[in-house]
């Protein structure tokens, strides 16, 4: 039975062989501090990630490092049999090292590692979506990625993973990637202080690719964040609800995955994503974002 729901905000897009829900969830803050280790609450974290699915939402992002395979395992246990129509993104080329960093992990045998871990946290014969984490914990590196890519690819064709992605890229690595193999979505840090990515996020919605942002609420200014919070005191909404909004109207190629250990949080996340902006807010939230370039 389909969990979608007509009510959740934001319609669809379709992402591979699926039509999933704009709105999505990221797993990322179910693990504990620092994204290592068990959630504070073990029961809370089961109740977000059901309650995902039962408002409509069907896409649930996430990655063996959470933990690392504390998010992959709390997906399992909260809804495995999983709904036909769910679609689990996760992420590989980077690991937890014991000071809690992110270093690359990207030669063949490691991917290879990786998504072998992250079939037996999920319980899962083929991943629905995997993409090729690159960069580091500081954004984008401008490197070659087609060894990494291309091992990728080769699970594709063993039918281990469905469709391919990439995360923290430049649009160059983008299109190397493109130049391997098909690609259905990007996923990178943006929002309406930090968009970079504007010219890419345009051409990935004219091939009908999705475009993934993550830190909804990241790297704002103390002068950003007063603007969007006057925005979101004049229409009696939160800061979130704005950025989330803004985003939704952005581009239809944009799928939300804001992540939460809350409940009530979560419920907040997805009334928010509904929140109709005017054209007045539109233009000020722009401004936003054109004082970024200015000071930049």
């Amino acid at each position: 039975m389909s969990s979608t729901l007509p009510h959740l905000p934001g319609g669809t897009w379709t992402l591979g062989d699926a039509t999933v829900s704009r709105v999505g969830y990221g797993g990322m803050q179910l693990a504990g501090p620092g994204v290592v280790g068990p959630p504070a609450d073990h029961d809370e974290a089961l109740a977000v990630l059901r309650h995902a699915v039962g408002s409509g939402i069907t896409h649930i992002d996430t990655a063996e490092s959470y933990g690392p395979r504390v998010v992959n395992e709390l997906i399992r246990e909260a809804l495995h049999p999983y709904a036909a129509d769910l679609v689990i993104a996760t992420k590989v080329g980077a690991r937890r090292d014991v000071q809690g960093g992110w270093p690359p992990a990207r030669t063949p045998d490691e991917l290879r590692a990786q998504i072998d871990d992250n079939l037996d946290t999920l319980w899962l014969d083929a991943l629905d979506l995997v993409h090729l984490r690159l960069g580091d914990a500081g954004g984008p590196v401008p490197e070659r990625i087609g060894d990494a890519f291309e091992a990728l690819v080769d699970l594709q064709q063993q039918g281990v993973i469905r469709h391919l992605g990439v995360s923290n890229a430049t649009a160059e690595q983008v299109e190397e990637a493109q130049s391997i193999a098909p690609i259905v979505s990007v996923q990178n840090m943006y929002n309406l202080a930090n968009r970079w990515d504007d010219a890419l996020i345009d051409r990935l919605a004219s091939e009908g690719i999705a475009y993934i942002p993550f830190f909804p609420l990241g790297g704002f200014t103390p002068l950003q964040s007063d603007a969007l919070t006057a925005v979101a005191a004049r229409g009696g909404a939160t800061p979130m609800a704005v950025a989330l909004g803004w985003l939704l109207h952005r581009s239809p190629n944009i799928l939300l995955i804001p992540g939460t250990s809350s409940v009530a949080h979560l419920r907040e996340n997805i009334a928010g994503a509904a929140l109709t902006l005017s054209e007045a807010d539109l233009r000020e939230l722009d401004r936003i974002a054109d004082s970024s370039a200015v000071t930049s």
